[in-house]
């Protein structure tokens, strides 16, 4: 079958996510020519978030309506190198997004600045508690990037997602009423928190009788009327419980669809196509230069996409595994330790609290919004002394109400049956008075965790799956029970009847079945060096300057918040060098080796 060719455009994007949608609506500005492949299909407010058929638990939470088809493509999962991988055949760890807005389409909502020492850990950690302290198999590097020079771009972010908050720092000067903990601001959020529950309010109370430095947590789950700096409108959300998994009905949850697209796709320089599945990044004979992508189409016919300059903007599992199915980069090698593509793979370490309170307590978990959160910063990242834990990490420890949805988010009491009268009377007695908190914690980049292409299993274009190789590590393990412990400090506080510690044993293998979170990171990471790097501080290619990587593939290692207020600042970040620095002399490094 020949090869269909389009003409030749400044710009493509891999992939029309929340990072798609921020280089899209950037470069245009600019005049630029840009075309973007998205492998899923269109997903818009109005179509595949209509009140009221989208209120579908068992079409969205229970059979995953808006997640990837792993029937046609997945990745293969192992615990170690020993080990034969085999496919991930159900949504369970993690929900791997498909179709225009990615998971930025049904994601909750939590949007988070990383604390200022996580984006340099590797040398704090060094200046604070020496060498000898990094275990020997852990892969600790900086970001190659400062707090300080990404702080005007999350604060961008911010206004363009109309972010509810309470700023705890401004100009470093402490505030009231927010997270005394954070980095400085230069300015307060865009709207005030959203309304706290009945059960945050006990999870406050307790954490200051604790010790502890609470405060409502940042949520693109707008608290009121908002219009961002892109003219676009959101509503104020009407707390229905229906965010994660969902598309929001209301347009009060920032999503590529309600805070850009609106004005990207009116523009005659972008056009977006989907269905449009990326196969490769095409290179010059050199091997040192992009020349476009190749990819299919709906139909079935494999298209070439000429560009001047090739952006990868998806999930940090596909922007990995492009990487290598171009040859792009050497594939790291965990045996040898050489290579860069691919290594660096981490996750997030979880763990919770179930908290009963005596009968009379009404906490209404119906009345829920994705990121309408209350928490605390005393345990994250290098907020505390680690020296007499002997581990690296920490965890953001906090209360969420997102909905109390009767399939996927109601629990009958501990020790009720599983089955009949008596579930359903231990489901009525713990429907009201019963509620969680989380540990949402940090996991490292090791040696043995990593992202390669599989020997044997592949997609349904015969092309290789990804192949992820990860398990926990004793790091990890020492400091969720050190976080569970402050945990246990807030429960007891509470004096509620009973509570339940849910914290992983030491020993124990991640396990695929249960869903974790959809957080994972690494295998494009950027960094200082390209002998440890696949990406410079800009997320320009070390190998191929004229190709960019956006998104959590970039982290060098994983920290205790959500990714996304991260992975939004890079971008704009590595759009305005893009557009002030690269543009000016295109195919030059930004950064010299």
């Amino acid at each position: 079958m020949a090869v269909i060719k389009k003409d030749k455009v400044d710009v493509v994007l891999v992939g029309f996510g929340w990072t798609g949608a921020i280089l899209g609506q950037e470069l245009t500005n600019d005049g630029l020519k840009v075309v973007a492949l998205e492998r899923g299909g269109m997903r818009d407010t109005p179509t595949d978030a209509e009140y009221p058929k989208v209120l579908d638990e068992l079409a969205y939470s229970v059979r995953g309506k808006l997640f990837q088809d792993l029937s046609k493509e997945t990745v293969t999962v192992r615990h170690s190198v020993q080990e034969t991988a085999v496919p991930y055949r159900q949504h369970g760890s993690f929900l791997l997004g498909n179709g225009v807005g990615g998971a930025g389409f049904h994601w909750n909502g939590m949007h988070y600045r990383n604390l200022p020492e996580e984006l340099e850990l590797y040398t704090r950690t060094v200046e604070r508690y020496g060498k000898k302290f990094i275990p020997k198999d852990m892969m600790l590097q900086d970001h190659g990037v400062t707090y300080k020079e990404l702080e005007p771009h999350y604060d961008f972010f911010e206004k363009v997602c109309g972010t509810s908050g309470k700023a705890g720092n401004i100009d470093g000067k402490v505030v009231p009423g927010g997270n005394p903990l954070e980095g400085a601001r230069s300015d307060e959020f865009p709207l005030p928190p959203l309304q706290q529950t009945y059960a945050q309010e006990l999870f406050e109370n307790a954490s200051k009788e604790a010790g502890f430095h609470p405060y409502p947590a940042p949520a693109d789950n707008a608290s009121k009327p908002y219009t961002n700096p892109y003219g676009v409108r959101l509503g104020p959300c009407n707390y229905c419980g229906y965010c994660e998994n969902y598309g929001c009905f209301m347009y009060s949850k920032a999503s590529p669809q309600t805070t850009i697209l609106p004005v990207l796709l009116k523009k005659p320089n972008f056009e977006l196509r989907t269905h449009a599945y990326v196969t490769r990044v095409s290179l010059d004979k050199s091997g040192k230069m992009a020349t476009g992508v190749v990819y299919i189409d709906a139909q079935g016919n494999e298209v070439e996409q000429p560009a001047d300059l090739v952006i990868l903007t998806a999930f940090q599992l596909h922007n990995t595994r492009l990487m290598l199915l171009s040859g792009i980069g050497q594939p790291y090698d965990p045996v040898s330790g050489e290579g860069v593509v691919g290594k660096n793979l981490a996750y997030q370490m979880n763990g919770g609290v179930r908290v009963i309170m005596p009968k009379g307590n009404y906490f209404n978990p119906f009345e829920g919004t994705g990121a309408g959160v209350w928490a605390f910063d005393d345990m994250n990242a290098d907020q505390f002394d680690h020296a007499p834990y002997g581990f690296i990490g920490g965890a953001v420890i906090r209360q969420s109400t997102t909905g109390g949805r009767p399939i996927k988010q109601a629990a009958p009491m501990p020790g009720s049956p599983s089955w009949g009268s008596g579930w359903k009377a231990g489901m009525v007695d713990a429907y009201q008075r019963t509620f969680g908190f989380a540990m949402s914690g940090s996991v490292m980049a090791y040696r043995d965790a990593y992202i390669s292409l599989d020997p044997t299993y592949k997609d349904s274009h015969g092309l290789p799956l990804a192949r992820m190789t990860f398990d926990w590590h004793d790091n990890e393990f020492k400091m969720l029970a050190h976080m569970g412990q402050a945990a246990e400090k807030v429960a007891q506080a509470m004096k509620p009847e009973k509570y339940y510690m849910g914290v992983r044993k030491p020993g124990s293998h991640w396990d695929t079945r249960l869903y974790q979170s959809t957080h994972l990171t690494g295998g494009t990471i950027m960094g200082a060096d390209p002998k440890t790097s696949v990406l410079n501080r800009y997320l320009q290619s070390w190998d191929v300057p004229n190709l960019f990587v956006m998104g959590a593939s970039t982290f060098p290692y994983n920290m205790g918040y959500n990714p996304t207020g991260l992975l939004g600042a890079l971008a704009y970040w590595s759009v305005k060098a893009i557009r002030e620095q690269y543009l000016k002399n295109p195919g030059r490094p930004l950064v010299q080796a």
